[in-house]
């Protein structure tokens, strides 16, 4: 459940309407311009052999639809002619059979390559709004909600793949039908084409405004049958929560109001949708009718033929058509095109942390030390408050330095740091005596295992999960991390052993059983750097024990950082580091920080008060 005041108002006399329904995602904007679909068009043009094809099938499915009211022409012409032989009849029709086919052919030779590009191109662009995103620093991540991103991988992804798979085919279709038909209804005939001149802004005007219209009321009332889904989301995923509170009255009537409110646009949409039909069938087929009058009078003064009529009468009905499809389709391409600028934002967005032109090489073998000089640190969404400040701090190959200090201390930052997921904005930290701005990222976190405080796990399978921290490991290697990892025994109790779908974020293990998994995922990193992020926090006595016993074989042999307010961890420690406010206040062994009196010994005491340390 959110926190939102209106939701949560316990009298529902008192909520407006628009607290009935989670926030949803926000609808990509129009353009202004169709210039960002240039990126959409670079994408579609290394697909030249599909756009050839696809257009040649438009231009030949376009002109058949215009052969057809000529060869209706020929038909009511020369086939019901007067004294015209009834055995000739079938030729004129065996022609429309002919224009029928090509134009049943070309049409499906279009839909398949136009469909193909359009999914084609949106492929293309979510790999590589996808693989830029993964080049990201997380300083991107917090600026940016990955909500909304994922809004944009899907949401406006889909809008591209409408503009290239229908839209721009349409607009194209209609174009070529729009002016080929208009000039062939002036060959046809003249006289009644000016009069369709006349005749076609008078049908199109109250199309397009009533469109508009329509098209925002159904815009209006997507979002309220959104509002119903998310609804349901929301309070079916909270069902404890409101069942605990007894809160199902409640959720019935907010429930209805949302219920109700789409009902209420709906009717509006379907008012101004009948109201449109009964302006533009009365405005189509009078005009219709007054031309065939027109019409009349000439075939009867001899002037022009049945067919002739017949014919104007189809392709009038194909221009018309062809010119009311392209003001809808404009609007289009420009919903297209706010989609393909927001996609290009993240495909233009520049990793700030990056190798250097020639990174250099970490030494081999790898000896594990760690160097913080001098290092000063702001994150870019809080430069008003440092996270720490002239930092120092030498760690030995194969020393376990603990960390404590109370919130907000710097504790964390140390570990963001190492990862290089942030450069500090003065100071130099080394890993084997090289900085770490003069190495390859990739090569860094290779020579680091990570055990975050909450064990964050995929949705895959055991296997996959595990493999995450060698991929090439295969399943001996695995069950190996998996006994050392304390984690062996439930993996077999599994249905399908390593092959077990875990669930989303793996929410089918208990938080013991997920933090001994990232153990395991961490022992197969087998790297000569461990950074363990309250790794034993928020787990019952047994799952700790567990959980403790991995880490210790997990930590052997390693230079181990440790972020920890359990003081069973604290105790093994070589040493302590205390921080409090971005720098180091104190350091240690157990007993000697203890007997000091200081913060780590007041730390302590709270702990042996039922407290704990807290976590930065």
């Amino acid at each position: 459940m959110d926190d939102r005041a209106a939701s949560l108002s316990p009298d529902p006399a008192t909520e407006p309407d628009d607290a009935a329904a989670p926030p949803r995602a926000e609808e990509p904007p129009r353009a202004k311009s169709l210039g960002p679909l240039r990126m959409v068009w670079r994408e579609a043009a290394k697909y030249p052999a599909q756009i050839a094809i696809a257009f040649l099938a438009l231009v030949v499915t376009s002109t058949a639809m215009l052969a057809f009211p000529a060869g209706l022409k020929l038909v009511v012409d020369r086939g019901f002619a007067e004294g015209g032989d009834p055995t000739d009849i079938g030729r004129w029709f065996r022609y429309l059979l002919v224009i029928v086919g090509v134009l049943g052919l070309g049409t499906a030779v279009r839909f398949y390559f136009v469909s193909w590009l359009g999914e084609r191109v949106v492929a293309d662009v979510r790999e590589r709004v996808h693989e830029n995103l993964l080049r990201l620093a997380p300083a991107f991540f917090e600026e940016n909600s990955p909500k909304e991103i994922s809004s944009r991988m899907t949401s406006d992804t889909a809008i591209i793949e409408q503009v290239v798979g229908t839209t721009v085919s349409v607009a194209l279709r209609n174009t070529i039908m729009a002016v080929l038909g208009t000039a062939y209804l002036f060959w046809l005939a003249p006289q009644l084409s000016g009069l369709l001149v006349i005749a076609i802004p008078v049908v199109i005007v109250p199309i397009f405004l009533f469109g508009r219209k329509l098209r925002d009321i159904s815009r209006t009332s997507q979002d309220r049958v959104a509002d119903v889904g998310a609804m349901v989301a929301e309070v079916l995923g909270a069902m404890k929560i409101v069942q605990a509170f007894n809160q199902e009255a409640r959720e019935k009537r907010r429930f209805a109001r949302a219920v109700e409110a789409t009902f209420d646009t709906a009717r509006r949409r379907i008012l101004i949708r009948a109201i449109m039909t009964a302006v533009v069938i009365t405005l189509i087929f009078g005009s219709l009718t007054l031309l065939m009058w027109r019409g009349a009078v000439l075939v009867v003064s001899g002037a022009l033929t049945g067919g002739t009529i017949i014919a104007f009468v189809i392709a009038t009905g194909i221009v018309a058509g062809s010119f009311g499809a392209l003001t809808e389709v404009y609007g289009d391409l420009l919903r297209g095109a706010g989609a393909a600028s927001r996609l290009y934002e993240l495909l233009d967005e520049r990793p700030t942390i990056a190798p250097p032109a020639r990174p250099e090489r970490l030494p081999e073998p790898p000896r594990g030390s760690l160097s913080f000089r001098n290092v000063t640190f702001r994150y870019p969404t809080r430069p008003e408050a440092p996270a720490l400040v002239d930092f120092s701090l030498e760690v030995e190959p194969g020393e376990t330095v603990a960390i404590v200090g109370p919130s907000g201390a710097g504790k964390s930052t140390i570990f963001q740091l190492v990862e290089r997921f942030y450069d500090p904005q003065s100071g130099t930290i080394r890993i084997d005596g090289i900085p770490l701005i003069s190495a390859d990222p990739a090569d860094i976190r290779r020579r680091i295992a990570l055990v975050p405080q909450d064990g964050v796990l995929f949705s895959a399978n055991a296997r996959d999960n595990l493999r995450y921290g060698r991929w090439d490991a295969d399943d001996a290697a695995i069950w190996d991390a998996a006994r050392a990892a304390n984690a062996e025994g439930f993996l077999r109790d599994l249905p399908h052993g390593l092959d077990t779908y875990l669930g989303e974020s793996g929410t089918r293990l208990s938080g013991g059983q997920q933090q001994r998994l990232a153990i395991a995922r961490a022992l197969l990193r087998d790297a000569p750097i461990l950074l363990l992020d309250e790794a034993t926090s928020a787990l019952d006595a047994e799952s700790e024990l567990l959980v403790q016993q991995a880490l210790d074989r997990l930590m052997e042999g390693r230079t181990t950082l440790v972020i920890a307010h359990r003081l069973a961890t604290v105790r093994a420690a070589d040493r302590i580091v205390v921080m409090d406010g971005g720098r180091i206040v104190e350091q240690g062994t157990h007993g000697e920080l203890t007997a000091a009196g200081g913060l780590y010994a007041r730390l302590a005491a709270l702990q042996f008060d039922g407290g704990r340390f807290a976590a930065a």
